[in-house]
């Protein structure tokens, strides 16, 4: 048997001009502090990068032959790719000889993947 679902789009916007001024006071101010965070959500926005990220929560350390391989790719690609994540601030480096190995730079680049990663698959 087929059931059939009628959908109704709601108009999502207020259909008057008001606003509450006691949070806009409240909020307003604050507003300022998220600049430069987009930066942040820009780096891990790119699939490839994302991708990296993830397989450095999931291992201590990755060399840059390892990230290439893991993600399919050359490892210009993923030293350019890993090169911007330390840039931003996500990734930290350390060479051995001729070896360069990544690392994510702290906790809070551990947490940000993993909450993400949870809240993708709650649906």
């Amino acid at each position: 048997m087929t059931q059939k679902t009628t959908v109704k789009f709601l108009n999502d916007a207020c259909e008057t001009s008001c606003f509450n001024g006691e949070v806009v006071s409240r909020v307003q101010p604050k507003i300022d502090e998220v600049t430069g965070v987009e930066l942040l959500f820009k780096a891990l926005s790119d699939a490839t990068r994302l991708k990296i990220v993830y397989a450095l929560t999931l291992e201590e350390e990755l060399c840059v032959c390892d990230v290439a391989q893991i993600i399919g790719s050359t490892t210009a690609t993923a030293s350019h790719h890993l090169r911007l994540l330390r840039n931003m601030g996500l990734a930290k480096y350390r060479k051995e000889g001729k070896m360069v190995y990544y690392s994510v730079k702290d906790d809070h680049v551990h947490q940000l993947v993993s909450i993400a990663l949870e809240h993708s698959r709650e649906d």
